[in-house]
């Protein structure tokens, strides 16, 4: 969906996919952070992100290549501090507190990867009932010996796929 498409939509008919990761990656995962924020713009969705490099940039850059739009929610106080392929930068002031916007922001979760930054955000998701996808990411187990709350995917395809089927209202 192209930028100027989303003028006329209503809010609420909106859906927004965050996009969590470390920032620093392989190769290799950032692409397919890339090829996530390409299909989560395809899609017509907002991808929310932390704002910053690595997986963050690389799904904003995905999403700008597709004319899409991509909000970041920064930890700092500054707006100009967030990567160049935003259509929105939020300087919240909050640290790591701001992995709580970014979660509650979104309709769902896509972690590709990630450091213990990203596994907040992926218990935040689950502790707001969020789904949540995973790309080479952590593997959770709850205590009581269910199941992993996180569906995985081999690739960003899959990943947007799978949280566009659990996220549509």
């Amino acid at each position: 969906m192209k930028s100027d498409e989303f003028y006329g939509q209503e809010v609420a008919d909106l859906i927004y996919v965050a996009v969590v990761g470390g920032g620093e990656s392989d190769n290799e995962l950032l692409h397919q952070a890339e090829i996530t924020g390409k299909e989560i713009a395809r899609r017509g969705a907002v991808l929310v992100c932390g704002g910053g490099s690595g997986v963050m940039e690389a799904a904003a850059r995905g999403a700008a290549m597709e004319g899409g739009q991509a909000i970041g929610i920064l930890p700092g106080n500054i707006p100009q501090a967030g990567n160049k392929y935003l259509t929105a930068a939020i300087a919240t002031g909050l640290g790591e507190a701001r992995n709580a916007v970014i979660t509650r922001s979104a309709h769902g979760v896509v972690a590709v990867n990630g450091e213990y930054g990203t596994l907040s955000e992926i218990a935040l998701a689950l502790k707001m009932n969020k789904p949540v996808v995973g790309i080479k990411t952590w593997k959770l187990e709850d205590p009581y010996g269910d199941k992993s709350n996180i569906i995985y995917a081999s690739n960003g395809d899959e990943a947007v796929s799978k949280i566009m089927n659990l996220v549509k209202h």
